[in-house]
C-alpha cells in the first residue's frame, strides 16, 4: 500500500483543533505534529482502494515507526519521515505518553477489521470503550501539553471527546452506514424497534426518529458532565476548548432538527452558528 503524504492527503482527522489561532504559540508546531500524525494513520486505514490486509499491514509498520521513533537514535529511516522525525522530536521535548499514540493505532486498525466484517457494536459499553481510544487520547495528549494532569481534568477530557467523537458518528451516520460501518449499538437499535437495513434504506419513520433522539441526549449528557474542564484549562487553549465544545453542541442541535433526515442529509453550519458559537463560548 503506497503511503499517503501530507500534500495529497485529504485534511479531515476531527479532533484535533488544528494549529487554531487560540491554540498557545509555543505549542502550535508540536499539535500539528500530532494531527499529522493521526491524519496520516486515518489515511492509511481508511483513504484509497487497498484490501482490508494492506492496510492492517500499513498500520502495523506505521507502528513499527512509532516505536523506533520514540527509542531510536535520530536520523532513523522511516517510511513516513515526515511525521517520525517531527514527532520524535515532540515525544522528547513534551515526554508524550507513548501509550496514547498506540491508542489511537488501536482504534484505526479496529476500523479497518469492523469494516472488513461488516461488523458492528453490540452494546454502548462497547462503543464507549472504541471512543476510549479513537478519541480520548487525543484529549489527554493536549492536555499533556498544556500541562493539565488532575484526574478530574483527565475525566472531563474523556467526556468532552467521547462526545466529540459520538457528535461526529451521528452527523456522518449516512455515509457511515453505506460504507459498511454502523456506530449505532444494537442494543439502542433493538431498543428502539429498527436495525441496520432500515438505516441503510434512509427511512424516517418514529423508530428511527426515537434513535436519533437517544443518540443526541446521550450526546448532550457526556459534553454537559466534561464541560467544566474549560475553567481549568488556562490561557488562550482555554478559550480554544470553549469553542471546541459549543461547536461540537452547535452540531448536535443540527441532528437533533434534522432527526431521522440525518440518515440522508448531513447537518451543515453557516455563517451565523459560528456568531452563535462565539457567543455561548463566552458566555460559559
Amino acid at each position: 500500500m503506497p503511503t499517503v503524504r501530507p500534500d495529497t492527503a485529504p485534511s479531515h482527522y476531527e479532533n484535533f483543533p488544528v494549529a487554531s489561532l487560540l491554540c498557545p504559540p509555543h505549542l502550535r508546531g508540536a499539535v500539528m505534529v500530532l494531527y499529522h500524525f493521526a491524519r496520516t494513520a486515518d489515511d492509511l486505514a481508511d483513504e484509497g482502494q487497498a484490501t482490508a490486509d494492506e492496510r492492517l499491514d500499513a498500520l502495523n509498520r506505521y507502528r513499527e515507526q512509532l516505536v523506533l521513533a520514540a527509542h531510536s537514535p535520530p536520523h532513523v529511516p522511516s517510511e513516513w519521515a515526515w511525521v517520525f522525525e517531527p514527532l520524535r522530536t515532540v515525544l522528547v521535548r513534551h515526554d508524550l505518553p507513548l501509550n496514547l499514540l498506540h491508542a489511537l493505532l488501536d482504534a484505526f486498525a479496529q476500523d479497518v477489521d469492523m469494516t472488513a466484517r461488516q461488523a458492528g457494536y453490540a452494546d454502548e459499553a462497547q462503543l464507549l470503550d472504541y471512543c476510549s481510544r479513537s478519541a480520548n487520547p487525543v484529549g489527554r495528549l493536549l492536555l499533556h501539553l498544556y500541562g493539565v494532569r488532575n484526574p478530574q481534568a483527565l475525566a472531563q477530557s474523556d467526556a468532552i471527546c467521547t462526545a466529540l467523537q459520538l457528535i461526529n458518528f451521528w452527523q456522518d451516520c449516512g455515509v457511515d452506514l453505506s460504507r459498511g460501518r454502523c456506530y449505532f449499538p444494537a442494543d439502542w437499535m433493538r431498543q428502539h424497534g429498527t436495525d441496520q437495513a432500515a438505516l441503510r434504506s434512509g427511512t424516517s419513520h418514529a423508530r428511527e426518529e426515537a434513535l436519533i433522539a437517544h443518540c443526541v441526549q446521550h450526546a448532550r449528557q457526556l459534553m454537559a458532565s466534561g464541560a467544566p474542564l474549560v475553567h481549568q484549562v488556562p490561557g488562550r487553549a482555554g478559550w480554544e476548548l470553549r469553542l471546541v465544545v459549543q461547536g461540537g453542541l452547535r452540531v448536535l442541535e443540527k441532528v437533533e432538527v434534522l432527526g431521522a433526515r440525518v440518515l440522508r442529509q448531513r447537518p451543515r453550519l453557516y455563517a451565523l452558528d459560528y456568531l452563535v458559537m462565539l457567543w455561548r463560548a463566552l458566555r460559559m
